[in-house]
């Protein structure tokens, strides 16, 4: 891909577009070839000295680092650094971070932390929270995945805001799930995103709820355009995403991410639900900013009986800018959603 410069200029630019770069970080493992193999006391070996791939799994690829080895923890350290101060990176993705001792995550992250003048994010591939104990900022919500895949094959709206809440619970501020409808692993062995939520306006409804009941929305490679084949992503072959297809996907993808950029309700406001069987309701509100969401998650037509608190209620249409006088009730059409703010 390049060379230290060419990653520093992308960085970069990056920056000047307001975005922030983040590593990949494989801490659990090296490839076999990686020049640290000589390194033998570096790695787990077996009863006879060899040394392992990760136990329990089927990654032959690899060869499983020996963390109670100190050498070898300062050296990794020493490696995160070097991308900081040197390529001025934003932070790291950390794989498989659930593989590795806590012990050393907050010794690596106490010493990034530590780097004067850097506003680090660290995420951790893994549901476990104790790992936000050791200096992460985000884990990823495969439960609250799980979840909404059931609701839209028929499970009870309301059980994503329990969901949400379990996720959630215990959780220190400034702590996050990242959330998602398709990821790396879930496109390659799973389906695309329009294939497990039931077609492209149901894959969108359920990117809204992702998006705006809480935690940080994340858009896999080609998710934006409903790219139509799973992308063989471990498979080691090319795969090409024709950004042109679905345009009106790719532009609503913008309305629902701008909107969320643009108001603090959806990013950090207090959640209320109000969900019932087939349709997902909820309001989030931060000082004077407040959101109401309705997502219907059945390819049906329902018509969604609104509580008191919001009957009789004004809005306006968040993406339309449009009035919008509630009744008692609400009729959307199959998947449809609807977004209000005041």
């Amino acid at each position: 891909y390049g060379n230290l410069t060419d990653l520093r200029e992308l960085v970069d630019k990056a920056h000047a577009l307001d975005m922030a770069v983040m590593l990949d970080w494989v801490a659990n493992h090296t490839s076999w070839d990686n020049a640290w193999i000589a390194n033998k006391t570096w790695y787990a070996t077996d009863g006879s000295g060899n040394i392992v791939q990760p136990p329990g799994t089927n990654w032959q690829d690899v060869a499983e680092l020996n963390y109670n080895n100190s050498k070898m923890r300062l050296e990794m350290i020493k490696a995160m650094k070097y991308w900081v101060l040197e390529a001025n990176v934003d932070g790291f993705r950390c794989d498989y971070a659930a593989g590795v001792p806590t012990a050393f995550w907050k010794q690596a992250i106490d010493t990034l932390r530590n780097i004067p003048n850097r506003d680090l994010l660290l995420f951790a591939e893994a549901e476990d929270k104790a790992l936000l104990n050791t200096g992460f900022d985000l884990i990823f919500g495969w439960p609250f995945y799980g979840r909404l895949k059931d609701v839209f094959n028929g499970l009870a709206a309301n059980q994503i805001y329990t969901s949400h809440l379990s996720e959630y619970s215990g959780l220190a501020p400034g702590k996050h799930v990242v959330r998602w409808i398709t990821n790396h692993d879930q496109h390659a062995w799973e389906a695309t995103p329009q294939s497990i939520f039931g077609g492209n306006s149901a894959a969108t409804a359920a990117f809204v709820i992702t998006s705006y009941m809480g935690g940080v929305p994340l858009v896999y490679n080609g998710q934006e355009v409903a790219t139509p084949n799973q992308l063989p992503f471990f498979e080691g072959t090319n795969a090409t995403i024709n950004w042109s297809i679905n345009p009106g996907i790719k532009a609503e993808y913008e309305r629902i991410l701008n909107f969320r950029k643009a108001n603090s309700a959806l990013r950090r406001g207090t959640l209320t639900d109000y969900s019932s069987n087939n349709v997902a309701a909820f309001v989030r509100k931060d000082g004077n900013e407040e959101v109401l969401v309705l997502v219907n998650v059945r390819n049906t037509n329902q018509t969604f009986t609104l509580p008191a608190a919001l009957a009789q209620t004004t809005w306006t249409n968040a993406y339309t800018g449009s009035t919008a006088a509630l009744g008692t009730t609400v009729a959307l059409s199959g998947y449809q959603y609807l977004v209000l703010k005041k």
